[in-house]
């Protein structure tokens, strides 16, 4: 029987996304014969873990469904042996790469790919605790459906299940690596406020995304388009595109992967927003075929973004982000420039060429970095108020800010390079606490 991980990683209290993706996880194994693993890799505080584990516990799941709930020690405890199994050299810093201690939006999917490869599944698919399921005429609009209509089908196969198709002919033959959607409701970055404020400051901040010689009309292109997802429409009815996906028309909080997720893993810097969506960008540049459909899910904001820390918290992982792309701009672009030389003789990303671009990345000029450093400074302090003290803050880390961006891309080479081993070391290390913490 086919098994697929569908997967919550959370650090805060969602016991009703618990429930709901338990209903997704349900809705899959009756409706395509698949063994669902639903893993919940739970990294909140002793009070909330409980409370989430009575969910889990009290809930009845559907035959095929097998819940996994795991807190941190759990995680670890894996991901030692794991890592102590592949033989590799810089183990603690490996571990410290899947496991930080500061968030880490890449770090916590990397371990949902690690161990749904250990439970034997061939798809991971992800949901975020801060977004909730739509619902039409009181039934929940379920991405998953799209997901297993064409997930690791060839293309070929794939064309008679989805609306549209819109992919070269020469590229049939290649499985679907990507299935995704989007979101509604709220922008994926809170920085609505900064537009009321002033919508100039607004798109010098948001086209700082862009690389630095772009022409005035692509980045206001960029800023129209940025953090937006699908919009406000609600789903009315489906509709699916076969092709290769635009990496701006997809989220993370709604994305499953095939193969691709086993061959490289996402970036793990910390405390930086976009860091999990290096595969999006990868899958479309290597012509894989992928899946867009509209099954898109509800984005909202939790109260603590809201709080002064939570502002200073998120706004410092904002521009973590703008850091980050000096690099990964660079990166795109090579990745772009290769296409299909990408792959392998057998379709499979070549994560050494991946390696290289990073590593020649690292070379880069940090003077792009400096120049947006001092854009959202200057930025901030226009915005006054909290924005103008977060300014004084950046100001006290630049260096180390510019210094943190450029090893963030030197640690993704190096778990890239450790990548294969141990993944390949996961599927061949017992489950231990795993199964445990099953139920």
């Amino acid at each position: 029987m086919r098994r697929i991980c569908l997967t919550l990683p959370t650090n805060r209290a969602c016991a009703a996304t618990i429930s709901a993706i338990g209903e997704e996880a349900d809705h899959a194994a009756e409706h395509f014969g698949v063994e669902v693993h639903l893993l919940i890799l739970d990294s909140s505080a002793e009070p909330v873990f409980a409370e989430h584990a009575k969910v889990v516990r009290e809930t009845r799941r559907a035959p095929g469904v097998v819940t996994h709930h795991l807190d941190e020690a759990a995680q670890r405890d894996f991901l030692r042996r794991v890592i102590s199994r592949a033989g590799l050299a810089e183990p603690e810093l490996l571990l410290d790469l899947m496991l930080p201690d500061a968030l880490s939006y890449g770090a916590c999917t990397n371990r949902a790919f690690l161990i749904g490869a250990a439970l034997g599944c061939e798809s991971v698919h992800r949901r975020d605790s801060d977004s909730r399921y739509q619902v039409v005429d009181g039934v929940p609009v379920h991405p998953v459906h799209h997901e297993l209509m064409s997930l690791g089908k060839t293309a070929a196969d794939a064309a008679g299940g989805v609306t549209e198709t819109t992919l070269d002919p020469a590229h049939a033959h290649r499985p679907v690596a990507m299935v995704g959607s989007s979101f509604t409701g709220e922008p994926s970055v809170d920085i609505d406020e900064i537009h009321r404020l002033d919508p100039g400051v607004y798109h010098d901040v948001v086209s700082l995304w862009a690389p630095q010689d772009w022409s005035d009309e692509q980045k206001r292109q960029l800023v129209d388009e940025s953090f937006r997802g699908a919009g406000t429409e609600p789903f009315t009815r489906d509709h699916s595109s076969l092709g290769l996906v635009d990496p701006m028309r997809v989220d993370m909080c709604n994305i499953s992967f095939h193969q691709v997720h086993e061959r490289v893993p996402l970036p793990p810097a910390t405390d930086t927003i976009g860091s999990d969506y290096f595969l999006i960008h990868l899958v479309h540049d290597a012509a894989l075929p992928g899946v867009l459909h509209n099954r898109n899910i509800e984005n909202f904001y939790t109260g603590e973004r809201r709080t002064d820390p939570g502002f200073m918290a998120y706004q410092l992982r904002f521009v973590k982000f703008f850091l980050s792309m000096l690099y990964f701009n660079f990166i795109y672009e090579r990745m772009a420039q290769s296409g299909e030389a990408l792959l392998d003789e057998h379709d499979q990303v070549r994560a050494s060429a991946v390696v290289e671009f990073a590593r020649e990345s690292t070379g880069l000029d940090r003077a792009e970095n400096v120049w947006r450093l001092d854009v959202l400074d200057s930025s901030y302090r226009k915005l006054g108020g909290r924005y103008a003290t977060f300014a004084d803050l950046l100001a006290s880390r630049r260096e180390r800010l510019l210094d943190e961006a450029r090893q963030d891309i030197e640690n993704f080479a190096l778990l890239t390079e450790a990548w294969g081993p141990m993944i390949e070391a996961g599927r061949a290390t017992d489950l231990g606490q795993l199964q445990r913490q099953s139920g």
